[in-house]
Parts: C-alpha cells; structure tokens; sequence
C-alpha cells in the first residue's frame, strides 16, 4: 500500500483509508473487518463522534485495541444529538469541541487522535473559534493534526486562511467532479483532499449498470444520462472499480480515498481494484464521457 502525506502535517496515511461509518455495531463483525484492512495495509482509519450516536467510535476503538501505534485514526465533531436521539444540532464552538474531544477519546480507547476534523460547517461560525480550539488541542497533544469535512468553498477557504489545518475532507469521484476546481487553493494554504463517496454508491463497481436501473440518476446526472455515462465507461476499461479510485488518486493534491465496507468481501473488492495498474492514458480517455460540474452554491 502505497503511503502519502496529509498535508504538511508529517502524518502519512495510506492511499485506501476506511470510512468506519458503515461498519457493523456488532464489535466482533466490525473486528473482522478492520483486522483485514490491516491485513490489506490499510493504516488510516476514520470515524465521527456523529456515527452511531458515539457507537461507531466503541466499535473502531475496541477493534483498533493494541494496534493504536500502527495506524493513523481520525474522528469528527461539530454535529450534537438532540436529547430525544430525533437529529442534531449544529455546534463548532470552543466549549462544545473541548467537551467532545474528551468523549470521543474515552469511547475510542486511545490518549490522542491524529486528525480531528470539524464535520461541517457555515459562513455564520465563528470559524476563528472554531481553529482556535483546535490548535490548543494540539498544544495539549490530544491531536496530533486536524482539518474539516466540507463541500463549502468559502467555508474551506476560510477555514484554512484562518488556520493550520492539514485535510479537507470531500465527496469526489468521476460522476462528482465539483471539487477539482478547488484543489490547487486547497494545496495553496497546504493542505491536502481526502476523499470521500469515490465509488458512488457502488456506480463505479462491477455492478455499475445494475445499480444504474435501480437508482433515480445520481447528481447532475439524470437515470438515462447515468446509463448511458456508466455503458461508455464500462465499455472503455476492463475493471470499472479500478478506474474510479485510479481517477481521484492520480490529483497529487489528494491524500487518500476512504472507501466504506460492511464486510471483509467488500473490502477485499476494493483492495483488489486498487492493485489493478491503470495507465494515465486510459484515464484520459475515459474523462471524455465525464461531466465537468462546478459548485453552484458556497462559491468564493
């Protein structure tokens, strides 16, 4: 597994990170999973204290247990459960991360995290605050780096101006290319892109046309559009899956993908597509049959 760095944050994460969220609450199942992503070398690992109302970050503590030296984990904040467990609320403030950094430590079994990431965020935060609070944490050592989780350009500009974050964490694949036109901005202030929903729900798999028929369309495009894009995909590479995480990981300013896995099968899936070679050329002809979308809202 090939490695890179989060930013300038000396923090090398593996080009394949887990998304946690969709692992199961039972803590054995969810074992099994982590113990063969290890096995696969994968050492970033990514969970919110959002997940589960705080149960996801249990299940990843208690499978990372006596493996914390040998990974890179990272957690979320900013979103607070309501008392009834109906939604959440939105809080990036000062006292609200200080109290939940406690939280999600205690629950994930471990005296630090490597990145901590405010899980969204608004043009009315006080955003200083909110960086503010996160550098002290690093002063005190309970994190190690930290970033946001957002499809915001003003809000990330302003984030990273604001501040030293290491990651921006984005949706980003061959059907959802919005973000590519914020990458260099986000190298500029010396962060880097970790990646989220690169295989659009499975679209950009094996499976592509079969979920195809049974979705509404995805993003911009429309259910016939989206046939008809993933048939001149599928008809132009051998291995679809493969394409689609070589397309995010040739952007030197991208970090990681965090691919989601409900089994080791799935995982396996995804480590397998990994490994497939996949020549920039090949890429190159396959990004004729993309949209080029741009962010409509949240603009600088």
């Amino acid at each position: 597994m090939n490695k890179r760095e989060l930013g300038h944050s000396g923090l090398m994460v593996s080009e394949i990170g887990l998304g946690c969220m969709s692992l199961p609450t039972n803590q054995h199942e969810a074992k099994l999973i982590v113990d063969a992503a290890i096995e696969q070398g994968i050492t970033y690992f990514d969970t919110a204290d959002l997940y589960d109302k705080g149960e996801n970050e249990v299940v990843v503590g208690h499978a990372l247990k006596g493996k914390r030296q040998d990974i890179i984990l990272a957690s979320k904040v900013g979103n607070k459960w309501k008392e009834d467990g109906s939604g959440w609320t939105w809080d990036s403030s000062k006292s609200y991360i200080t109290s939940q950094i406690k939280e999600s430590l205690s629950r994930l079994q471990t005296d630090y995290l490597d990145l901590y990431q405010l899980h969204g965020g608004t043009m009315e935060d006080d955003l200083e605050e909110a960086v503010d609070v996160f550098e002290s944490l690093k002063k005190e050592g309970l994190i190690r780096a930290y970033g946001i989780s957002s499809i915001r350009p003003n809000v990330i500009d302003r984030f990273l101006r604001d501040g030293n974050a290491s990651s921006v964490m984005m949706q980003y694949s061959m059907l959802d290319r919005r973000p590519e036109e914020w990458f260099e901005m986000i190298g500029s202030h010396g962060a880097s892109v970790v990646t989220r929903g690169s295989l659009a729900k499975g679209l950009l798999t094996q499976d592509a046309l079969k979920r195809a028929e049974k979705s509404d369309g995805y993003g911009e495009y429309s259910k016939e559009a989206l046939i008809d894009t993933l048939s001149q995909l599928t008809q132009s590479t051998q291995n679809l899956h493969s394409s689609a995480l070589a397309f995010v990981l040739q952007h030197d300013k991208v970090s990681a993908i965090l691919a989601g896995a409900s089994s080791a099968n799935q995982l396996e899936e995804t480590m397998k597509a990994y490994h497939q070679p996949i020549s920039s050329e090949q890429l190159a002809h396959l990004k004729q049959y993309l949209r080029a979308d741009m962010y409509t809202d949240h603009r600088l």
